[in-house]
């Protein structure tokens, strides 16, 4: 199975996330990673789904997405025409001792210190899953007492925006 990253437009009204994460779960995909949030048109939200699927039944998958009368784009996004990113929030153990080996993996990852504690920080950082998986490793042998990591989110790269056409759709639709 290889990894895929959609991003799907939809419009901006409840039960539109169900209905597309629900096609998923019948068709029994694992969603790797789900985010979802507001786009620069107040009627549309960007889902971004990392799944790992064979390339056939993502096609499948992607004609019943289509379908869905919410659903308005979706755009495959190869990793090498894309900015994928994910968030971190880790807190790791950092005592008087151990503190100092602390900053120096934080600064080395270009992460930052969020809160601190007298015997822990929390670290907020930015990057691809590889980054933030390094990032991790480096932190085990102190004590890592937490993780929060968001999912993926993705924009292609260059100066077009899908959003721009699909709006025009909406506005028709309405």
């Amino acid at each position: 199975m290889s990894r895929h990253t959609l991003s799907v437009l939809v419009e901006n009204k409840p039960g539109v996330l169900t209905r597309v994460a629900g096609l998923f779960a019948r068709r029994a995909f694992n969603i790797h990673s789900l985010a979802v949030g507001p786009t620069e048109h107040e009627e549309i939200s960007r889902i971004t789904v990392v799944v790992d699927v064979e390339e056939r039944p993502l096609e499948q998958v992607t004609k019943q997405l289509n379908k869905l009368v919410n659903v308005i784009k979706i755009v495959e996004l190869d990793s090498t025409a894309s900015v994928q990113r994910e968030l971190l929030l880790v807190k790791v153990r950092a005592d008087g001792a151990h503190r100092t080996g602390v900053l120096e993996v934080v600064n080395l990852f270009r992460a930052k210190v969020v809160d601190v504690v007298p015997d822990a920080v929390t670290i907020e950082a930015t990057g691809t899953g590889e980054k933030l998986d390094a990032l991790l490793g480096a932190l085990e042998p102190y004590g890592v007492r937490e993780i929060v990591k968001s999912g993926t989110v993705a924009v292609g790269r260059g100066s077009r925006s899908i959003t721009d056409r699909a709006l025009e759709r909406v506005v028709r639709s309405a």
